[in-house]
């Protein structure tokens, strides 16, 4: 008898993403404009794509803003729950450099950017990724009141228990392009899905 019990499990970024990764991943993003600049696009163009949230991340060489990977929400596209913009960019990282651990090599420093802080999942992804820097756009509850996602049960100290750990957290960088974001998902007529099981418009 044929078990009918899944048994493997795959994501990948969509077609119109995989087709800008060689023009996009050429550049170095030397500064953190730079690079959120370009999480804040992808965020907005993955939400129009229908293949998920307005979500984006980016893991980069720290120094030189060498492009590992990149990340956006597929979780529509996928069917799978955690396919966020951060376990995207995460495990695609840890693929590029065939270790699951960002931090493996003492030579070179690799960095998240991400467009607002990491929801609760996504914040213990990114804590045991090995990554030595977060980048987020911002942190509070313009991103739920916007969109309409629950981000879960967030510490208040969130940022803090990063840097108890040696990963360094810079905030409010591209802040107010990405709440651009957020705003004009929430305004469209998008599927808002939520970990509860509950969904609006």
């Amino acid at each position: 008898m044929t078990s009918q019990l899944a048994t493997s499990f795959s994501a990948e970024l969509p077609a119109w993403l995989r087709s800008e990764l060689d023009e996009l991943a050429a550049v170095p993003r030397v500064t953190l404009d730079d690079r959120m600049a370009l999480v804040n696009y992808l965020a907005d163009r993955n939400w129009r794509e229908g293949n998920g949230g307005p979500f984006a991340a980016i893991v980069v060489d720290h120094t030189t803003g060498e492009i590992v990977s990149l990340g956006v929400n597929v979780v529509l596209s996928s069917s799978l729950s955690s396919m966020h913009a951060e376990v995207t960019a995460l495990t695609l990282a840890q693929v590029a450099v065939g270790n699951w651990d960002l931090g493996a090599d003492p030579d070179r420093e690799l960095e998240l950017v991400v467009n607002w802080r990491p929801c609760v999942m996504c914040y213990g992804a990114t804590m045991w990724s090995g990554v030595k820097h977060l980048v987020v756009a911002g942190d509070g509850p313009e991103l739920e009141t916007l969109s309409g996602f629950d981000e879960g049960p967030m510490r208040e100290d969130w940022a803090q228990q990063f840097e108890d750990r040696g990963i360094s957290v810079a905030q409010d960088i591209g802040r107010d392009a990405a709440l651009a974001v957020f705003r004009a998902y929430g305004e469209a007529e998008t599927l808002v899905y939520n970990a509860r099981g509950t969904s609006g418009a």
